[in-house]
């Protein structure tokens, strides 16, 4: 008994479908490939949407994170950092003096610490948007970050 019989050995030599069944024709491959095609290009937008909604969270986690920081260097120093009637927006800065692990300037956000009447921490969107968050100093006095700009939620 041969172990590949001759209509499969016939069929794998030609390359094509067994006698008797069915394969599928270049128009049906074509229509799932353009289908595929078009429900990937509708997903893409709210990929998006997606990722700015998680940049905002970081930001305001990061508002949040500078705020309490700000509280402890207020307990330990008996001032806010930075001196009064300055802005710094020097992260290695921010991060030494505040104990913060804030990210480097230029990947998402640039943050800023003012102390010019109001105190104040400011998160801007790098690149798109345009927009700022901002969390009024020390907590208590507001503790939900607000959204300026174009593009806020």
């Amino acid at each position: 008994m041969p172990l590949i019989s001759n209509k499969r050995l016939c069929a794998f030599v030609s390359g094509g479908a067994f006698l008797g069944e069915k394969s599928f024709t270049l128009i049906e491959i074509i229509i799932v490939i353009i289908i595929i095609a078009l429900l990937s290009a509708l997903s893409l937008p709210g990929f998006g949407v997606t990722k700015e909604r998680t940049l905002d969270k970081e930001a305001k986690a990061n508002l949040l994170s500078l705020q309490e920081a700000e509280a402890t260097y207020k307990m330990e120093q008996g001032t806010y950092y930075p001196a009064i009637g300055t802005t710094t927006n020097v992260i290695n800065d921010i991060n030494a003096n505040l104990k913060v692990s804030l990210p480097a300037s230029g990947t998402n956000w640039s943050y800023a610490l003012v102390n010019i009447a109001v105190e104040n921490a400011n998160a801007t969107r790098v690149g798109a948007g345009g927009r700022s968050w901002t969390i009024l100093l020390p907590p208590g006095s507001s503790d939900i970050p607000t959204c300026t700009g174009t593009g806020c939620p």
